[in-house]
Formats: structure tokens, sequence, C-alpha cells
């Protein structure tokens, strides 16, 4: 028994070294953004950090807790010369973090004021192999959209230096929200990446549908008058906002009509019981012929 034991426990000793020495190397935010809606960012550098889309680390804040560490998929692409998260103020911690960057005082705040960071990771999640896929479905559940904000922006990035190149040529995107302020933060690059396709004459690269899931139609009465408007009155985007929650069935079909014999990668991130349904979809909108289309399920919960 005695060896059965050790052997795990000899990993797991390797494992608490191996963070408590990435933990101890030196993390500078070079700065905080407050958004909307209580929602902060922290763009941050760390020599030899080294990410790809998708991807999460944990942070800790020994200002606000010396021994606790939260989980934050990182917000920014690997194109950039930073790495940065987007922090939703919903608990004592995040509480503590919000006042820790003096995000509660109106002055403009020093660097040398700011809080120290720790950083454990990066870790991988199943949004890496995106661009492993010609065509993808990206389904993001209120501030589950996080991880496709660096999969969005590195797709920017990719495309405006060698478009050629990229595997990807066609990106399905689904954000769920229960309210419109969560549009605030999210919303800018979605109108970046608008105007970056339209400008290289391919619009339909991307195509993005929106819903508020907290909202019905009775509620969306004054909206509904402008919807002949060029822009949403919402988001301000040329895609109107819908309102309810989505047909996955008709989306999958439809999906599954334009790209015959693909292999779609289905990416979630979001609640379990809406993974469940996509798992669902995927399983029978895939044919059994080897060459029809195949739906490609990949989830990460939170």
């Amino acid at each position: 028994t005695w060896k059965w034991v050790v052997g795990p426990m000899v990993l797991y000793l390797c494992e608490r070294l191996v963070r408590f020495w990435r933990s101890q190397q030196k993390v500078v935010i070079t700065k905080v953004v407050i958004h909307p809606f209580k929602t902060i960012e922290l763009q941050m550098m760390k020599k030899g950090f080294k990410m790809e889309v998708g991807q999460y680390i944990f942070v800790k804040c020994p200002a606000v807790s010396k021994l606790e560490w939260h989980p934050f998929t990182l917000t920014s692409a690997p194109e950039e010369d930073y790495f940065s998260i987007h922090v939703r103020i919903v608990g004592d911690w995040t509480e503590g973090l919000f006042n820790a960057c003096g995000c509660d005082k109106q002055e403009f705040q020093e660097a040398w004021k700011l809080p120290k960071i720790a950083v454990d990771g990066p870790f991988g999640t199943a949004s890496e192999d995106v661009f492993s896929y010609e065509t993808v479905m990206l389904v993001g559940a209120g501030i589950g959209v996080t991880p496709f904000a660096s999969v969005l922006k590195s797709v920017w990035y990719k495309y405006c230096h060698d478009a050629t190149n990229l595997k990807l040529k066609k990106i399905y995107f689904y954000w769920l929200c229960r309210d419109t302020h969560a549009f605030e933060w999210f919303a800018d690059l979605l109108q970046s990446l608008e105007a970056q396709m339209q400008e290289r004459n391919n619009s339909e690269f991307l195509s993005y549908n929106i819903y508020l899931t907290g909202w019905d139609e009775s509620q969306a009465t004054h909206f509904v008058v402008h919807h002949e408007e060029e822009k949403d009155v919402i988001t301000g985007l040329k895609q109107k906002t819908l309102y309810g929650r989505p047909n996955w069935e008709n989306e999958f079909k439809t999906i599954a009509g334009r790209h015959p014999g693909s292999r779609i990668g289905v990416f979630l991130c979001g609640p379990e019981g809406l993974a469940d349904t996509l798992n669902k979809q995927s399983i029978s909108n895939s044919e059994a012929d080897p060459r029809g289309v195949h739906f490609i399920f990949n989830k990460e919960n939170f």
C-alpha cells in the first residue's frame, strides 16, 4: 500500500513546488481598466510568460488574501505584448481586489501603488483547438464569453497579418446573456471585428448571434420600434440583438446544410445544462457516414 501512496504524494509535492516557484516570479500590472457593471480588466506582464487562446491562470493577491488562489480565463491574445483577465466584482475577494487596485477612488492611481499579484499558469483548455477546424461554433453564456474574447482577438491579428494561412474559414458565434450590462465591455471587440471584415470585403467570415435570455418580446417592445435602424440600439452592432433562447436544433441543421462533409468544432463555455443540450445536438446532427458532416463538441464549464 505504501508504494501506491508514495508515488502520488511525490507527484503532488512536485506540483506544489512548481506552483510555489512560479508564484514567486515577478508580475507587473501595467494597466487597470474599469469597465461598466463593476468589471475590471487587469493587464499584466511576466517574464517568459507564453499563452495560447482560451487558456486560464490562477491569481493570488496577497493584499487581499495570502492563501486564496482564483482561476481566471485569459482575455488577451497570444499576439499581444501583455496578458489580461477580466474580473467581475461578485464576492468578497473580487471586492477586495477592486479596492486594492484603487478602483473605488476617483483620482488617477500611480503604478507603484498597485498591489502585488502572483500568477500560476497558464493552463490549457479545449478552446485551444479552435484553429484546427475550418468551421467552428463558439457558444458563450454570460461571463463565459471571456475565452472567446481571446479567440476572436487572435483571429483578428491573424486575419490582419496573413489571412491566407488561416485554416479557420467560418465562425458562428453565439452569446447568451440575461441582461444588457454584460454587453458593454465586449461590444467594442465585436465592433472592431465587424469593421475589419467589412473593410476586407469578407463580412461573411464571422456570423454572430446575441441573445438576451432574461427578456421576452413584451419587455423588448421599445427596442423593436428601432429594429429598422442600421445599428442595434443595445450593442451598436449591425447584427440585431435577439430575445429569448436560441432554437439549437434549427441552428445545427442550418449549419450542417451550409457545410456538408465538414468537421465542425463546437466550443462552449457555460453551465452544465447548456453543455448537455449542445452535446446531444452535436451527436444527433452528425452523420454516420465518415464523409458526412460531423460536430465535435468541446466544453469548458464554470
